[in-house]
């Protein structure tokens, strides 16, 4: 019997919005894709992936299309932005101060009619176990949450996650095998950091 083939996810942060003073999460806004030396950097550094997963955002579609031109990206609603609720579309400057809480408390409070980062961890698990079972190496384009939420799978303390920058355009990079752990090659790698 063959041995598992080895996953590499390299999970990639959508260009910036065109509204980024305003809280995105779910709502279905547009990125500025018109960095194309952003775009080819970023495109060079991951290589020709095995399988291209993208969140059902536009964002993330004209992110993916902007990285592999004319390449389609299979579409998974659980790699989704968390949820802000009556907080979407509002200006980021004013949004409610929650007080000093610390990553576990931060972790499980919910925007109203939103969904919490431990909701979040729960949605975007098997979608991981997923990826991980088909090996080869996948590019992810999607949100800083679910990035987030994914580095604190992969640290097995989810609410770590929180703790994570996660820049547009930027790469973070995880391994693994089918039903093993997740290691952390990588974290928000930008073409930046090659010049």
């Amino acid at each position: 019997m063959p041995a598992p083939r080895a996953t590499t996810l390299l999970m990639i942060r959508h260009a910036p919005v065109v509204a980024p003073d305003r809280l995105s999460g779910r709502r279905d806004v547009e990125a500025d894709v018109s960095d194309t030396a952003q775009a080819r950097a970023v495109a060079a550094f991951c290589g020709t992936p095995d399988l291209i997963v993208r969140s059902p955002a536009t964002r993330c579609a004209q992110t993916s299309e902007a990285l592999w031109p004319g390449v389609e990206a299979e579409v998974d609603a659980r790699l989704w932005e968390q949820s802000f609720g009556e907080w979407e579309g509002d200006w980021l400057a004013d949004m409610p101060d929650l007080g000093p809480l610390s990553l576990a408390q931060l972790a499980a409070h919910q925007p109203p009619e939103g969904e919490s980062f431990l909701q979040v961890t729960d949605r975007i698990a098997p979608a991981l176990r997923d990826l991980m079972a088909r090996g080869g190496r996948i590019a992810v384009v999607s949100h800083a949450g679910v990035i987030r939420a994914s580095l604190g799978l992969a640290l097995v303390e989810p609410p770590a996650g929180l703790a994570f920058a996660v820049g547009n355009w930027s790469v973070t990079e995880l391994q693994g095998l089918p039903d093993g752990p997740m290691a952390i090659a990588r974290v928000n790698w930008s073409p930046h950091d090659a010049a």
